[in-house]
């Protein structure tokens, strides 16, 4: 034998000696239950700015093109804008996304839906366009949560359309 077959051998003889199979087993099966509900964990996209698109149309209406899959008030209406929160809120560290196709250049962009929290709803320029909108067992691309998860509060007040960067198609 060679000597890293040697090595080998006498290495994992001593594993099998200062181990159990049942210890492995219950390890092993803990890592196989935390690998399954990773899918599941929302998805911090607070800070990610992509590409800023040629712009036309007016933020504050529910049919601007950033819009497509909004579900809530217009940050742009309560004192921020389309990028940003108001004074006085946080923006939520998790979000929802939708892709929605710009007018102006006719190409698609991934929009990370980022709400404003730490105020009570804003009440006004209310959007629900759910365009791509996917059920509420598919959080990352559900718009219908309260996404104020990792805020101070979780009392909701307006929702942002950052764009993070263009879609592109899959084969």
């Amino acid at each position: 034998m060679s000597r890293f077959d040697d090595w080998i051998d006498r290495a994992t003889r001593k594993i099998a000696q200062r181990s159990s199979r049942r210890r492995f087993l219950a390890r092993f099966g803990s890592a196989l239950v935390a690998a399954t509900t990773l899918p599941v964990l929302p998805v911090g996209r607070s800070h990610a700015a992509g590409p800023q698109a040629a712009e036309e149309g007016d933020p504050l209406a529910c049919d601007y093109w950033r819009h497509c899959a909004i579900d809530g008030y217009l940050c742009g209406c309560c004192g921020g804008s389309v990028n940003s929160c108001p004074p006085g809120t946080e923006i939520s560290p998790v979000s929802w996304i939708g892709t929605c196709t710009n007018p102006v250049d006719g190409r698609d962009y991934v929009i990370s839906y980022n709400d404003c929290c730490g105020k009570s709803g804003c009440g006004r320029c209310f959007c629900n366009t759910n365009e791509g909108d996917k059920p509420i067992y598919m959080p990352a691309k559900s718009n219908d949560i309260n996404w104020c998860l990792g805020t101070s509060t979780n009392a909701y007040h307006c929702s942002t359309a950052v764009v993070i960067g263009t879609a592109s198609a899959q084969s």
